[in-house]
């Protein structure tokens, strides 16, 4: 249905990466996704690794889209609202640099979207206190292990095959 040549693909850390993929899976637009760790010096991490704190890794999501149906300045909006970017190293109970806010941009056009929006935001929102989302370029991204992809997805179906709720 898609040729992979006209997708285009955005990485985000906004928090426990579980809840942030489902948010970008649930968009028009949205082909793929899938979480894993970026920004760390560390090879290969799993997800002790990085709960461990001696990667440097965010927790991320990579979302591949139709930039036919959805632009990068929607997906950054979504960003936006589904976390506070102005929490260091903090989102909710979940604490560490792990779960830092974090964009890492693939190309020079996302890389000015992100810092403008970013702009934009503390200036127009009227934040009380500053946005400390941290605007990156893409490094090495490593898939999570396969139990974290989709993992509310998963979590629902088997919840219906048991007739259970939540």
């Amino acid at each position: 249905m898609y040729d992979s040549m006209d997708l285009e693909k955005a990485t985000f850390g906004a928090g426990c990466f579980w809840g942030v993929e489902e948010h970008f899976r649930q968009l028009p637009g949205v082909v793929n996704t899938s979480v894993g760790y970026m920004g760390g010096h560390f090879p290969n991490p799993s997800y002790l690794d990085v709960c461990a704190r001696i990667t440097g890794h965010a927790e991320v999501v990579q979302v591949e889209y139709d930039p036919q149906q959805i632009s990068y300045e929607e997906l950054l909006q979504v960003f936006w609202q589904i976390h506070d970017p102005t929490s260091i190293n903090r989102q909710g109970s979940d604490r560490g640099e792990q779960y830092r806010s974090v964009i890492f941009y693939h190309t020079p056009e996302q890389r000015k979207l992100a810092q403008a929006s970013k702009q934009r935001l503390q200036q127009v929102e009227g934040y009380d206190k500053e946005i400390v989302t941290q605007i990156e370029p893409a490094t090495e991204y490593y898939l999570a292990e396969e139990e974290h992809q989709q993992y509310w997805e998963k979590k629902k179906r088997k919840a219906s095959r048991s007739g259970k709720s939540g």
